[in-house]
Protein backbone atom coordinates (compact mmCIF):
# COMPACT_ATOMS: atom_id res chain seq x y z
CA UNK A 1 0.00 0.00 0.00
CA UNK A 2 0.93 3.32 -0.74
CA UNK A 3 1.48 6.37 1.43
CA UNK A 4 -1.83 8.06 0.10
CA UNK A 5 -3.21 4.76 0.21
CA UNK A 6 -2.57 4.56 4.14
CA UNK A 7 -4.02 8.47 4.27
CA UNK A 8 -6.87 8.60 2.02
CA UNK A 9 -10.17 8.96 3.89
CA UNK A 10 -12.93 5.85 2.67
CA UNK A 11 -15.80 6.94 0.94
CA UNK A 12 -19.87 6.94 0.62
CA UNK A 13 -19.52 2.96 0.13
CA UNK A 14 -17.37 2.47 3.24
CA UNK A 15 -13.97 1.84 0.44
CA UNK A 16 -11.78 3.61 -0.91
CA UNK A 17 -8.47 4.25 -2.23
CA UNK A 18 -6.51 1.44 -0.16
CA UNK A 19 -9.54 -1.00 -0.07
CA UNK A 20 -8.82 -4.05 -1.46
CA UNK A 21 -10.61 -6.96 -4.06
CA UNK A 22 -10.70 -9.34 -0.71
CA UNK A 23 -11.82 -6.32 1.36
CA UNK A 24 -14.70 -5.32 -1.03
CA UNK A 25 -15.98 -9.20 -0.70
CA UNK A 26 -15.44 -10.13 2.45
CA UNK A 27 -18.54 -11.81 3.45
CA UNK A 28 -19.85 -12.70 0.11
CA UNK A 29 -20.64 -15.57 -1.60
CA UNK A 30 -20.80 -15.69 -5.16
CA UNK A 31 -21.45 -19.55 -5.05
CA UNK A 32 -23.69 -20.19 -7.65
CA UNK A 33 -22.74 -17.35 -9.72
CA UNK A 34 -20.90 -17.14 -13.25
CA UNK A 35 -18.39 -14.43 -13.91
CA UNK A 36 -15.69 -13.68 -17.19
CA UNK A 37 -13.23 -11.73 -17.28
CA UNK A 38 -11.11 -10.82 -19.55
CA UNK A 39 -7.01 -10.26 -19.03
CA UNK A 40 -7.22 -13.22 -16.53
CA UNK A 41 -3.28 -14.16 -16.78
CA UNK A 42 -1.85 -10.70 -15.13
CA UNK A 43 -1.92 -7.06 -13.03
CA UNK A 44 -5.30 -6.89 -11.48
CA UNK A 45 -6.79 -9.10 -13.86
CA UNK A 46 -5.05 -11.87 -12.05
CA UNK A 47 -5.81 -10.78 -9.18
CA UNK A 48 -9.96 -10.56 -9.82
CA UNK A 49 -9.48 -14.25 -10.88
CA UNK A 50 -8.18 -15.28 -7.70
CA UNK A 51 -10.39 -13.57 -5.80
CA UNK A 52 -13.85 -14.25 -7.69
CA UNK A 53 -12.95 -17.80 -7.50
CA UNK A 54 -11.81 -17.43 -3.62
CA UNK A 55 -15.55 -15.77 -2.98
CA UNK A 56 -16.73 -19.27 -5.33
CA UNK A 57 -17.53 -18.38 -7.91
CA UNK A 58 -17.60 -19.83 -11.47
CA UNK A 59 -14.59 -17.54 -13.52
CA UNK A 60 -14.66 -17.58 -17.38
CA UNK A 61 -11.17 -16.55 -17.75
CA UNK A 62 -9.55 -15.18 -20.67
CA UNK A 63 -6.23 -14.33 -22.29
CA UNK A 64 -4.91 -13.54 -25.63
CA UNK A 65 -4.10 -17.67 -25.65
CA UNK A 66 -5.75 -20.71 -24.21
CA UNK A 67 -1.77 -21.92 -22.55
CA UNK A 68 -2.11 -18.43 -20.89
CA UNK A 69 -5.49 -18.96 -19.56
CA UNK A 70 -4.81 -22.33 -18.23
CA UNK A 71 -1.65 -21.32 -16.43
CA UNK A 72 -3.65 -18.72 -15.00
CA UNK A 73 -6.62 -20.71 -14.15
CA UNK A 74 -4.31 -23.48 -12.47
CA UNK A 75 -2.72 -21.25 -10.20
CA UNK A 76 -5.99 -19.86 -8.35
CA UNK A 77 -7.71 -23.43 -7.99
CA UNK A 78 -11.53 -23.24 -8.42
CA UNK A 79 -14.09 -23.25 -10.60
CA UNK A 80 -12.42 -22.00 -13.79
CA UNK A 81 -12.93 -21.87 -17.29
CA UNK A 82 -10.13 -20.92 -19.11
CA UNK A 83 -10.42 -19.48 -22.77
CA UNK A 84 -8.44 -17.80 -25.68
CA UNK A 85 -9.51 -14.30 -26.33
CA UNK A 86 -7.09 -12.06 -28.22
CA UNK A 87 -9.17 -9.36 -28.38
CA UNK A 88 -7.54 -7.54 -31.65
CA UNK A 89 -8.01 -10.40 -33.08
CA UNK A 90 -11.88 -11.14 -34.41
CA UNK A 91 -11.58 -14.94 -35.02
CA UNK A 92 -10.74 -15.91 -31.62
CA UNK A 93 -13.15 -13.37 -29.70
CA UNK A 94 -15.97 -15.17 -32.09
CA UNK A 95 -14.63 -18.43 -30.81
CA UNK A 96 -14.77 -17.29 -27.32
CA UNK A 97 -18.60 -15.98 -27.63
CA UNK A 98 -19.29 -19.25 -29.45
CA UNK A 99 -17.49 -21.51 -26.72
CA UNK A 100 -19.61 -19.75 -23.90
CA UNK A 101 -23.01 -20.53 -25.83
CA UNK A 102 -22.06 -24.13 -26.58
CA UNK A 103 -20.90 -24.59 -22.90
CA UNK A 104 -24.64 -22.86 -22.28
CA UNK A 105 -22.42 -20.49 -19.37
CA UNK A 106 -25.54 -18.12 -18.24
CA UNK A 107 -23.24 -15.22 -16.68
CA UNK A 108 -24.17 -12.88 -13.77
CA UNK A 109 -20.99 -10.79 -14.92
CA UNK A 110 -18.62 -9.62 -17.33
CA UNK A 111 -15.68 -7.65 -16.49
CA UNK A 112 -14.05 -6.33 -19.29
CA UNK A 113 -10.58 -5.56 -17.83
CA UNK A 114 -7.73 -5.97 -20.51
CA UNK A 115 -5.94 -3.98 -22.87
CA UNK A 116 -2.98 -2.29 -24.39
CA UNK A 117 -1.51 1.24 -23.23
CA UNK A 118 0.35 4.25 -24.66
CA UNK A 119 1.76 2.52 -27.55
CA UNK A 120 5.33 4.22 -28.27
CA UNK A 121 4.42 4.30 -32.51
CA UNK A 122 1.28 4.28 -34.41
CA UNK A 123 0.46 0.34 -34.51
CA UNK A 124 -2.56 -0.96 -36.55
CA UNK A 125 -5.33 -4.06 -36.61
CA UNK A 126 -7.26 -4.45 -39.26
CA UNK A 127 -6.74 -1.04 -40.47
CA UNK A 128 -7.63 0.80 -37.12
CA UNK A 129 -5.19 2.21 -34.39
CA UNK A 130 -4.81 -0.85 -32.22
CA UNK A 131 -5.47 0.68 -28.73
CA UNK A 132 -8.91 1.68 -29.79
CA UNK A 133 -9.56 -1.53 -31.04
CA UNK A 134 -8.15 -4.01 -28.61
CA UNK A 135 -9.58 -1.98 -25.93
CA UNK A 136 -12.96 -0.94 -27.35
CA UNK A 137 -13.66 -2.79 -30.36
CA UNK A 138 -12.50 -6.25 -28.92
CA UNK A 139 -14.58 -5.67 -25.87
CA UNK A 140 -17.48 -4.41 -28.02
CA UNK A 141 -17.74 -7.57 -30.12
CA UNK A 142 -17.14 -9.73 -26.83
CA UNK A 143 -19.73 -8.34 -25.34
CA UNK A 144 -22.69 -7.53 -27.49
CA UNK A 145 -22.46 -11.05 -28.63
CA UNK A 146 -22.83 -12.63 -24.75
CA UNK A 147 -25.53 -10.90 -24.47
CA UNK A 148 -28.02 -13.42 -25.22
CA UNK A 149 -26.20 -15.47 -22.24
CA UNK A 150 -26.40 -12.40 -19.65
CA UNK A 151 -28.46 -13.83 -16.74
CA UNK A 152 -31.81 -11.31 -16.43
CA UNK A 153 -30.22 -9.41 -13.32
CA UNK A 154 -26.50 -9.49 -15.34
CA UNK A 155 -24.11 -6.86 -14.95
CA UNK A 156 -20.97 -5.70 -17.38
CA UNK A 157 -18.05 -4.02 -16.36
CA UNK A 158 -15.88 -2.14 -18.35
CA UNK A 159 -12.77 -1.19 -17.23
CA UNK A 160 -11.95 2.24 -18.35
CA UNK A 161 -9.52 5.05 -16.88
CA UNK A 162 -8.98 8.49 -15.67
CA UNK A 163 -6.99 8.75 -18.59
CA UNK A 164 -10.19 9.21 -20.95
CA UNK A 165 -9.68 12.67 -19.63
CA UNK A 166 -6.76 12.66 -22.40
CA UNK A 167 -9.17 11.75 -25.51
CA UNK A 168 -9.15 14.34 -27.69
CA UNK A 169 -10.82 17.27 -27.13
CA UNK A 170 -14.48 15.78 -29.60
CA UNK A 171 -13.62 12.84 -27.57
CA UNK A 172 -14.15 10.03 -30.24
CA UNK A 173 -11.81 10.93 -33.75
CA UNK A 174 -14.23 9.48 -36.22
CA UNK A 175 -12.43 10.67 -38.98
CA UNK A 176 -8.74 9.74 -37.12
CA UNK A 177 -9.91 5.65 -36.26
CA UNK A 178 -6.67 4.57 -38.00
CA UNK A 179 -4.38 7.47 -36.58
CA UNK A 180 -3.56 8.46 -40.72
CA UNK A 181 -4.30 12.21 -39.38
CA UNK A 182 -1.86 12.02 -36.72
CA UNK A 183 -1.30 10.24 -33.44
CA UNK A 184 -0.15 10.77 -29.94
CA UNK A 185 0.00 7.89 -27.48
CA UNK A 186 -1.38 8.60 -24.55
CA UNK A 187 -4.40 10.77 -26.50
CA UNK A 188 -4.86 7.32 -28.58
CA UNK A 189 -4.87 5.67 -25.38
CA UNK A 190 -7.46 8.21 -23.66
CA UNK A 191 -9.53 7.83 -26.72
CA UNK A 192 -9.99 3.96 -26.13
CA UNK A 193 -10.31 4.68 -22.35
CA UNK A 194 -13.53 7.06 -23.32
CA UNK A 195 -14.41 5.04 -25.98
CA UNK A 196 -15.18 2.16 -22.48
CA UNK A 197 -17.08 4.52 -20.97
CA UNK A 198 -19.25 5.62 -23.59
CA UNK A 199 -19.71 1.94 -24.39
CA UNK A 200 -20.65 1.49 -20.80
CA UNK A 201 -23.26 4.05 -20.63
CA UNK A 202 -24.75 3.57 -24.44
CA UNK A 203 -25.22 -0.05 -23.16
CA UNK A 204 -26.97 0.92 -20.25
CA UNK A 205 -29.84 2.95 -22.03
CA UNK A 206 -30.23 -0.05 -24.67
CA UNK A 207 -31.10 -1.92 -21.56
CA UNK A 208 -33.70 0.56 -20.56
CA UNK A 209 -34.48 -0.14 -16.65
CA UNK A 210 -34.32 -3.50 -17.28
CA UNK A 211 -32.97 -5.42 -14.41
CA UNK A 212 -29.57 -5.74 -16.14
CA UNK A 213 -26.67 -3.27 -15.40
CA UNK A 214 -23.91 -1.41 -17.44
CA UNK A 215 -20.81 0.68 -15.93
CA UNK A 216 -17.66 1.38 -16.37
CA UNK A 217 -14.72 2.04 -13.85
CA UNK A 218 -11.48 3.45 -12.68
CA UNK A 219 -8.85 1.11 -11.19
CA UNK A 220 -6.62 3.66 -10.38
CA UNK A 221 -3.05 3.78 -11.41
CA UNK A 222 -1.13 0.48 -10.88
CA UNK A 223 2.40 -0.37 -11.99
CA UNK A 224 1.57 -3.96 -13.94
CA UNK A 225 3.10 -5.12 -17.23
CA UNK A 226 0.78 -2.47 -18.56
CA UNK A 227 3.65 -0.16 -18.60
CA UNK A 228 5.54 -2.40 -20.97
CA UNK A 229 5.09 0.04 -24.10
CA UNK A 230 6.05 3.18 -21.86
CA UNK A 231 8.74 4.84 -22.65
CA UNK A 232 11.82 4.90 -19.98
CA UNK A 233 10.94 8.31 -18.68
CA UNK A 234 7.57 7.30 -17.80
CA UNK A 235 8.64 4.16 -16.55
CA UNK A 236 11.46 5.80 -14.04
CA UNK A 237 8.23 8.49 -13.44
CA UNK A 238 6.16 5.09 -12.30
CA UNK A 239 8.96 3.52 -10.38
CA UNK A 240 9.65 7.03 -8.46
CA UNK A 241 5.92 7.49 -7.79
CA UNK A 242 4.85 4.05 -6.83
CA UNK A 243 5.49 4.11 -2.98
CA UNK A 244 4.35 7.46 -2.77
CA UNK A 245 0.41 6.83 -4.36
CA UNK A 246 0.66 4.23 -6.94
CA UNK A 247 -2.08 1.68 -6.11
CA UNK A 248 -0.91 -2.26 -5.51
CA UNK A 249 -2.40 -4.70 -7.95
CA UNK A 250 -4.98 -6.00 -5.04
CA UNK A 251 -6.36 -2.24 -4.97
CA UNK A 252 -6.67 -1.91 -8.23
CA UNK A 253 -8.47 -5.08 -9.04
CA UNK A 254 -11.05 -3.80 -5.81
CA UNK A 255 -13.27 -1.36 -8.02
CA UNK A 256 -14.17 -4.03 -11.48
CA UNK A 257 -14.64 -6.75 -8.66
CA UNK A 258 -16.71 -4.25 -6.23
CA UNK A 259 -19.28 -2.77 -9.14
CA UNK A 260 -19.15 -6.65 -10.13
CA UNK A 261 -20.69 -8.08 -7.22
CA UNK A 262 -21.57 -6.26 -4.26
CA UNK A 263 -25.53 -6.46 -3.70
CA UNK A 264 -26.35 -2.77 -2.99
CA UNK A 265 -25.08 -1.91 -6.55
CA UNK A 266 -28.33 -4.11 -8.24
CA UNK A 267 -29.79 -1.88 -10.46
CA UNK A 268 -27.10 0.96 -10.34
CA UNK A 269 -26.75 1.46 -14.37
CA UNK A 270 -24.75 3.92 -16.61
CA UNK A 271 -22.67 4.97 -14.11
CA UNK A 272 -18.70 5.34 -13.44
CA UNK A 273 -16.93 4.42 -10.24
CA UNK A 274 -13.16 5.56 -8.85
CA UNK A 275 -12.22 3.93 -5.85
CA UNK A 276 -14.98 2.20 -4.90
CA UNK A 277 -17.03 4.75 -5.00
CA UNK A 278 -19.41 6.78 -7.73
CA UNK A 279 -17.47 9.19 -9.77
CA UNK A 280 -18.08 11.84 -12.11
CA UNK A 281 -15.80 11.52 -15.69
CA UNK A 282 -15.59 14.32 -18.32
CA UNK A 283 -19.15 15.98 -18.97
CA UNK A 284 -19.50 14.63 -22.55
CA UNK A 285 -19.15 11.15 -21.67
CA UNK A 286 -23.38 11.52 -20.68
CA UNK A 287 -24.14 12.94 -24.64
CA UNK A 288 -26.35 9.97 -25.78
CA UNK A 289 -25.58 11.04 -29.30
CA UNK A 290 -22.12 10.66 -28.93
CA UNK A 291 -22.72 7.26 -27.69
CA UNK A 292 -25.35 6.34 -30.57
CA UNK A 293 -22.74 7.74 -32.96
CA UNK A 294 -20.01 5.40 -31.34
CA UNK A 295 -22.50 2.04 -30.98
CA UNK A 296 -23.29 2.98 -34.67
CA UNK A 297 -19.63 3.14 -35.90
CA UNK A 298 -18.73 -0.23 -33.73
CA UNK A 299 -21.16 -2.11 -35.37
CA UNK A 300 -20.33 -0.90 -38.98
CA UNK A 301 -16.86 -1.47 -38.35
CA UNK A 302 -17.70 -5.40 -36.80
CA UNK A 303 -19.79 -5.66 -40.24
CA UNK A 304 -17.28 -4.71 -42.60
CA UNK A 305 -14.55 -7.42 -40.55
CA UNK A 306 -17.10 -9.84 -40.94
Amino acid sequence: MSIYGLLAPKGQSGFGYGSTAEEVTEGLSLAGKTVLLTGCNSGIGHEALRVLALRGARVVGTARTLEKAQQACALVGGQTVPLACELSEPESVRGCVEAVKRAGLELDAIICNAGVMALAKLEKAYGYELQFFTNHIGHFMLVTGLLGQLAEAGRVVVVSSSAHKMAPRAGIEFDNLDGAKGYNAWSAYGQSKFANLLFAKQLARRFNNDRKTANAVHPGVIRTNLQRHVNPLMSVVFGISGPLALKSIAEGAATGVFVATRPELAGVSGRYFADCNLAEPRRDADDPALGRRLWDTSEQIIARLS
